[in-house]
């Protein structure tokens, strides 16, 4: 007669099991693919590449830069840009023809930072290498998004998070399903300015601990952190529907040319900003 008793039998040993937090920071000289699928996968905190772009291609960019009139976020505490996010022009689930005219003022004033190229077409292009595939720019209506802003961040940004999905859910013809923000630091200061990255995302009861344009600083307690401090030409990428934030520097600038990437259910990267 064959024993078909199947009631189960505990297993001790099950209790000295590890589950990781697997939130973990890397460090790279050369950025690929496996670390890029790593950072959409959820399981790293934070891509930091040393060098993306030389160190004299940035202090072009910022003698440049000195010529053009940046604008401002008037948060608090305010914060300088050149360029504009999508989220800044998104306001009846469309972008509209303002967004458009601006951001072909804004591509040119970022071609004029470098004699040679835009900087947005090296980045482009070191992405790419590391993707094995093309980095495009996200469409609305078939039109091109602009991507690459600068922004100039010495007061620090708050506690925040970064989502197309939910911030302007109808603004891109292709959804990402996964999204990555991406900051090339053309100028930093010989202290702080580190990014926080949180291993927490939005949910709908945080909207009562709003603060100004982001949320009160609690909301990261007892949640596994990473802090990140990148030098002049590092790039520093990151999941930002993760809780983020960047801590003030108190001398110095602290400059990069900042967008979104998105990895859809095609084989390229897409951009915005």
């Amino acid at each position: 007669m064959t024993n078909t008793d199947t009631s189960f039998v505990y297993d001790a040993s099950v209790e000295s099991m590890t589950v990781h937090t697997l939130f973990d920071p890397v460090v790279t000289d050369q950025l690929t693919r496996a670390d890029l699928v790593r950072l959409a996968a959820g399981v790293a905190a934070v891509i930091r590449v040393r060098n993306f772009l030389p160190v004299e291609v940035c202090a072009e960019i910022m003698e440049n830069l000195e010529r053009h009139k940046m604008g401002r976020y008037d948060f608090t505490p305010p914060m300088a840009k050149l360029g504009s996010a999508a989220y800044d022009h998104y306001k009846t689930g469309e972008l509209g023809p303002e967004y458009f005219e601006q951001a072909e003022a804004d591509i040119a004033a970022r071609r004029s930072l470098l004699a040679d190229a835009d900087p947005l077409d090296l980045v482009f292009d070191k992405l790419a290498a590391a993707w094995d595939d093309e980095v495009t720019l996200a469409t609305a209506n078939g039109r091109p998004l602009f991507a690459g802003i600068i922004r100039e961040i010495n007061n620090g940004a708050r506690l925040h998070f970064d989502e197309i999905a939910r911030e302007c859910p109808t603004a891109l013809d292709v959804p990402p399903v996964s999204q990555f923000a991406f900051n090339c630091h053309i100028a930093m200061p010989p202290t702080g300015g580190e990014a926080v990255v949180v291993r927490r995302r939005w949910r709908p009861s945080d909207e009562q601990h709003r603060d100004g344009y982001g949320y009160q600083s609690y909301l990261a307690d007892g949640e596994p952190t990473v802090a990140i401090r990148p030098e002049v030409g590092d790039a520093i990428l990151f999941d930002p529907r993760n809780f983020h934030r960047v801590e003030p520097i108190a001398e110095g600038r602290r400059v990069s040319l900042s967008f979104f990437l998105g990895v859809t259910g095609a084989g390229p990267l897409i951009a915005w900003s």
